[in-house]
């Protein structure tokens, strides 16, 4: 005889059609005790018509169910929608029974109330045989010896991920957490809900000997669900996240399951676009992005081709960053079958005839110069290369684009250029007084740039390595206790890019608002805390992961700015700001790049060149004393902070 368990294993054709028959018996059980309850007993009818009637009811129900998804839904989830669906197939079958009733020659009264008793009988049969047979496909994991597991959220996406737990022999579900006052103190899927406020609920959860607690709200607002993990970071268990309630409603797996994310730890919830700036450079136009494989660059491609334009042309220096985007944006349009031409060029923005080139052969309305060197260590250590590519190839790509007449030009800048204490900031500084003597210089471009601080996930910046060195069981490194740094995700950021870019008129400088600062250590500790283990120091020696200060590297600041001056104002949008700030004397500024970029070429410039020319026109850049430390022992220091 098949087990109940061995049910799951059988094809989709399989379950429906076991389904499908019980529905059917069901049906005829429903009809003739609605005929029964309805007569006052048991009535005497030909044979003919007791046949048309069974023949009528086993074929009708098993149809309305599937015109209306009843055998699409996961029956172990029991959830409101199941029941929702119950009650439509029931009350759709009672109405086409008292309809072919009254046809057949029942009065109007009698047909209706016959269809009406029976539809309340197929329910509660349709109700009580899918409980049934969910608890006998759920009950083997009840009692299982796995991780024990409390679920906080006892809603719909928490019961199916209990019933999920169920189903497996590793894990034993033991409790719920729950916000909602009209939840706790009940029992929800035979389980007790605890309020997460109680002041005694660490006691509690090991009492029950607790191991993990699995985020199941996904519907929750990003400062919402930031509040909940920032609670549940001070306990001493393992978090982690469900997939959203469509991927368990289709089937998710356990290994669905998700370590909480940075963006989890420091989201904040998204301001909608002003409308009709995320479409006015992009949609319809000729749109180049420098630096498209890189971490901005790749998603300002993303978002660019979902505003469709006219052509989206990449530029990239790294042949495998260029393949690796050029395959995702190949799928994308694929996948929205939209008309924009893609297409990916191989070059770099230093080398001015390969641009003058490509702006001669594509129509570009649009350039977003993402293209820059930017781990602060490698650059320290590389002044040269650095000066040339973040300044002379911003230079060369913006005299391209104004030449070429290109409508807006808008630069991917960095917090690091203000007051930069490390070469990568203070090129990028430079840059940006290009920039803005380029939009004086060629008015019929608008010429903007864009300043913001780390983006979340950026290769090389400090998550994944954090991540990865509490994999590995530490130690941890960062470079400083008190080091503090903006953070944003990548996709905000780009959009708040777009939409900057989209305001300007000239010469802006915008600064997007990154929310609070977060402290470094602090996060480390998070992470720590919600990978379910201890940080171990002098408080707890026994704890699972060290910690190690290394000490500041060449360059490096504890706090990152955004502002160089005071004159700052808002814009039409909550988190884009104009700030306004002093010009360079762009004739002499000019003068020292073209004899720097012709010094390049013939004897080579050397990194004093690169910082006193640095020093002089970079507020708050002092030349750093030289330094013997090699770029290796510096890299392996500590963990590189963005």
């Amino acid at each position: 005889m098949l087990s109940f368990s061995k049910l799951e294993t059988l094809p989709r054709s399989a379950k429906f059609a076991i389904l499908a028959i019980g529905d059917s018996f069901m049906a005829v059980v429903a009809v003739w005790l609605a005929v029964l309850l309805r007569a006052g007993g048991v009535p005497v009818l030909p044979g003919l018509y007791f046949a048309i009637v069974t023949v009528l009811v086993m074929l009708l129900v098993p149809t309305v169910a599937i015109v209306f998804g009843y055998y699409r839904l996961v029956l172990r989830f029991g959830t409101p929608t199941l029941v929702t669906r119950s009650a439509l197939v029931s009350g759709i079958s009672g109405l086409i029974l008292g309809g072919v009733g009254r046809y057949g020659g029942t009065n109007l009264i009698s047909a209706l109330g016959l269809g009406a008793v029976f539809a309340l009988i197929l329910f509660s049969e349709f109700v009580l045989s899918r409980s049934f047979a969910r608890f006998l496909l759920t009950r083997n994991g009840v009692h299982g010896q796995g991780t024990v597991v409390a679920v906080y959220g006892a809603g719909a996406a928490g019961q199916q991920l209990v019933a999920m737990l169920r189903r497996s022999a590793e894990y034993r579900t033991v409790l719920f957490l729950d916000d909602a006052p009209g939840l706790q103190g009940r029992m929800v899927e035979g389980l007790p809900v605890l309020a997460p406020s109680d002041a005694n609920l660490v006691d509690r959860l090991q009492s029950k000997g607790v191991q993990q607690i699995y985020l199941a709200i996904p519907s929750l607002k990003a400062t919402q669900r930031r509040k909940i993990l920032e609670s549940l970071g001070t306990m001493p268990f393992h978090v982690r996240s469900v997939p959203g309630l469509p991927e368990l409603m289709e089937g998710a797996k356990l290994d669905q399951l998700t370590e909480i994310s940075i963006e989890d730890l420091l989201g904040r919830d998204p301001v909608a676009p002003v409308s009709g700036l995320l479409e006015k450079c992009i949609r319809g136009k000729g749109v180049l992005i420098t630096g498209g494989g890189g971490s901005i660059g790749s998603e300002l491609c993303r978002q660019a081709l979902a505003l469709q334009p006219r052509e989206l042309l990449v530029l990239e220096r790294s042949e495998i960053a260029l393949y690796h985007i050029e395959q995702e944006l190949l799928k994308l349009a694929g996948e929205s079958g939209g008309a924009t031409r893609l297409n990916f060029q191989l070059g770099s923005v230093t080398d001015a005839p390969r641009l003058q080139g490509l702006f001669a052969e594509f129509d570009i309305d649009t350039v977003y110069h993402a293209a820059a060197y930017k781990h602060v260590p490698i650059v320290e250590h590389n002044p040269v290369e650095g000066l040339r590519n973040n300044t002379l190839g911003t230079w060369k790509v913006a005299r391209a684009a104004a030449e070429a007449g290109v409508g807006h030009f808008v630069l991917i800048s960095t917090d690091k250029a203000v007051r930069p204490t490390n070469v990568m900031g203070a090129t990028k500084r430079v840059a940006e007084l290009v920039v803005q003597a380029m939009a004086e210089e060629y008015p019929a471009s608008v010429f903007s740039m864009v300043r913001f601080g780390n983006v979340l996930g950026s290769s090389g910046s400090v998550v994944p390595l954090f991540r990865k060195q509490i994999e590995y069981g530490g130690p941890i490194t960062l470079t400083h206790p008190e080091v503090t740094r903006f953070f944003m995700t990548i996709s905000e950021a780009v959009q708040l890019v777009i939409q900057a870019g989209a305001m300007a008129r000239g010469g802006e400088v915008f600064v997007l608002d990154m929310g609070e600062p977060v402290k470094i250590m602090d996060l480390a500790m998070k992470m720590v805390r919600l990978s379910g283990l201890t940080v171990r120091d002098g408080a707890n020696p026994n704890g699972d992961i060290d910690i190690e200060v290394t000490g500041l590297r060449s360059g490096e600041k504890l706090y990152e700015e955004l502002l160089i001056g005071e004159d700052v104002s808002g814009t039409e949008h909550p988190r884009i700001m104009h700030a306004r700030e002093e010009k360079a004397d762009w004739e002499l500024l000019k003068q020292e790049l073209e004899s720097l970029d012709e010094k390049m070429l013939e004897i080579p410039a050397t990194s004093l060149d690169v910082r006193e020319m640095l020093a002089r026109w970079v507020t708050g850049y002092l030349e750093p004393p030289p330094s013997s430390n090699s770029l290796h022992t510096l890299s392996q220091a500590g963990n590189p902070l963005h």
